[in-house]
C-alpha cells in the first residue's frame, strides 16, 4: 500500500458506474478504478482517496453532486458498520437487477455461455426479517462509534452482536436486527440486559476467557424456536440462572439448548449439546415434507425462498417419474426428498456425516423409500465403481459450496452422460468456470438466478445442461 499522491488525494465529479461484492460503488479516474464507502451506480460525488494499492484505491465521499435514481435510505442504523447487510443503501429492484447482471456476466465471461434466454431473477417476497437462523457473539471488546467514543467512561465495553468486517475481536453492539423475526431481538436484548445485570463475564476472544461465549437463534416456519447458549468458563449456577431466565421470559421457546465450548474456535460440530428445556429439534415443513432441525443440521438460511429455489430446480429437472436422480452435495438431504415422489429413486451424495445422519432420519420421518445417502468427499465417492453399483443417473442435481465442483467430479459427469445436470449455485464465477468444462458435452438450456439474501450481494443461480445428442 502507497502514500496517497497529492495530486489525486482529491477528485471530483467521479460517476458510479457499478457497486462490488463490499457494498462499495465502483467509480474510475484515469487508469485507477476507485471502491468507493457507500457509493450507489448512477451517484456523482466528490471523493477523498484514503488508499492506493498499484491501480485500485479506496475512497470515501466528501459531497454529492447527484444522487443516484436507486438510492434509498438505509433501514438499519447498524448499516455502514455491520458487516451484513451492505446493500441496504440501493433500492430492491436495483438490487436483483445488478444480481443478475453478475450472475450473467461470470457465465459469458468465465464460461462462454450464451446468456441471451436467461430466465429473470426472482426476488425474495420478504426482504426484511427472512432467515431462520442467527449467531451472534460475546465479546468484552466492544465497537465504539463516534459517539460511544464521546460517552465511553459511561459505557459498559460488553457487547452482544456481530463481528466488526476486518476485526475479529471487536463486536458491533446490535440494538435492532432486520434479518430475523421476532421474537429474535427480544431474546437477544433480554439475555444481554440479564447478563449485565448479574455481572456476567463476556468472553474474550484474545485471551480466551470468560463465561459467555455465543448465543444461536433458530426459528421455523412452524412457529417453533430453538435457543442456543453458548457458554465458554461460566460456573454451574451462572448457567442455570441464565436458562431459567429464558425459560421463564420465553415459553414460546420449543428448544431450549446450551453448550460449553472452552475450545479456542466457535464451531459448535464437535460439542456437546445439552437440553435445557423443551425438545432437542425444531421442524421446518415444506410441501407436506418435514425436516428436523437440531442445533448443528444444515438448513437453507430463507425458509419461504430456499422454497421457491427447489421448485425452479425441481421445474428444471422436468421429471416424469421412471428417473433415477443423484443429488450431489446433497446436504441434509432436502433437495432430494423434495423431488422423491417425483422419480423412481434419489442417491444423495454428501461430505459431512452429520447431515447425511439428518437426510437419513428425515427420509424416515417423511416415509420416504426411494432415497439412499452416502457420505464422503464428492470425487472419493463418486467413482465408476459406485456408479457401475448404483446404476447410471438420469438426472443430476449438484449444488456445491462455493468452491464448485472438484475437477476430478467434472470428469465423472462427462463419463457418466447422464441426460440432464441441474445445477445450483451460490458462486456464479466457480459455476460457470465448471459449466466452461461440461460443455465438451452438455448444452445451457435454462438459466434463473434467485435471491436468497436481500440487502447483500449473494445470489443463488440454477442452471439446466442437456446432454448433445
Amino acid at each position: 500500500m502507497k502514500k496517497v499522491p497529492a495530486e489525486i488525494q482529491f477528485l471530483e465529479n467521479i460517476t458510479i458506474i457499478d457497486i462490488a461484492e463490499q457494498g462499495k460503488g465502483v467509480g474510475k479516474h484515469q487508469d485507477l478504478v476507485l471502491f468507493i464507502d457507500k457509493a450507489v451506480p448512477g451517484d456523482v460525488v466528490d471523493i477523498e482517496i484514503t488508499r492506493v494499492k498499484k491501480n485500485l484505491a479506496e475512497a470515501k465521499i466528501t459531497a454529492f453532486k447527484q444522487h443516484s435514481a436507486d438510492r434509498t435510505e438505509p433501514f438499519c442504523a447498524h448499516f455502514g458498520t455491520c458487516g451484513g447487510c451492505k446493500w441496504q443503501h440501493l433500492s430492491y429492484q436495483a438490487q436483483t437487477s445488478f444480481k443478475q447482471k453478475t450472475v450473467l456476466d461470470a457465465l459469458e465471461r468465465l464460461g462462454g455461455v450464451n446468456t441471451t434466454g436467461a430466465e429473470p431473477i426472482l426476488g425474495s417476497a420478504k426482504t426484511q426479517y427472512y432467515r431462520n437462523k442467527l449467531e451472534f457473539t460475546f465479546s468484552n471488546k466492544r465497537w465504539l462509534d463516534e459517539d460511544d467514543m464521546a460517552n465511553r467512561d459511561d459505557l459498559s465495553m460488553d457487547a452482544l452482536g456481530f463481528h466488526v468486517p476486518g476485526r475479529f475481536d471487536k463486536i458491533l453492539e446490535i440494538e435492532h436486527c432486520y434479518l430475523q423475526a421476532e421474537p429474535s431481538n427480544a431474546i437477544r436484548n433480554s439475555v444481554r440486559e440479564y447478563a449485565l445485570k448479574n455481572e456476567f463475564s463476556f468472553y474474550d476472544l484474545r485471551q480466551h476467557e470468560g463465561a459467555l461465549r455465543n448465543l444461536i437463534i433458530r426459528t421455523s416456519s412452524t412457529g417453533e424456536i430453538m435457543v442456543i447458549v453458548v457458554f465458554a468458563y461460566a460456573n454451574k449456577k451462572e448457567m442455570k440462572g441464565l436458562m431459567t431466565h429464558l425459560k421463564d421470559s420465553f415459553p414460546e421457546i420449543t428448544s431450549l439448548l446450551y453448550i460449553e465450548n472452552q475450545k479456542k474456535n466457535d464451531t459448535i460440530f464437535d460439542q456437546e449439546i445439552v437440553v435445557f428445556n423443551g425438545l432437542d429439534h425444531i421442524f421446518e415443513e415444506m410441501e407436506g415434507l418435514k425436516f428436523k432441525i437440531g442445533a448443528k443440521s444444515f438448513y437453507q438460511t430463507n425458509s419461504a425462498q430456499a422454497y421457491e429455489l427447489y421448485k425452479i430446480t425441481r421445474d428444471f429437472a422436468d421429471l416424469k417419474g421412471n428417473e433415477l436422480v443423484y443429488d450431489l452435495y446433497t446436504g441434509a438431504g432436502t433437495i432430494a426428498q423434495f423431488v422423491a415422489q417425483k422419480v423412481k429413486k434419489v442417491i444423495g451424495v454428501e461430505y459431512v456425516p452429520t447431515a447425511i445422519e439428518d437426510a437419513k432420519a428425515n427420509a424416515e420421518l417423511n416415509q420416504i423409500t426411494n432415497a439412499e445417502f452416502y457420505a464422503g468427499d464428492m470425487k472419493d465417492i463418486l467413482t465408476p465403481d459406485f456408479i457401475a453399483e448404483h446404476g447410471k443417473a438420469d438426472v443430476v442435481i449438484t449444488d456445491p459450496p462455493r468452491a464448485g465442483m472438484h475437477p476430478d467430479v467434472v470428469a465423472r459427469l462427462l463419463e457418466m452422460e447422464a441426460e440432464k445436470i441441474v445445477y445450483v449455485s451460490c458462486n456464479a464465477a466457480t459455476q460457470a468456470r465448471d459449466i466452461a468444462l461440461l460443455q465438451e458435452k452438455y448444452t445451457v438450456s435454462r438459466i434463473r438466478p434467485v435471491d436468497m439474501f436481500p440487502q447483500t450481494q449473494h445470489v443463488e443461480n440454477v442452471v439446466l445442461l442437456v446432454l448433445k445428442k
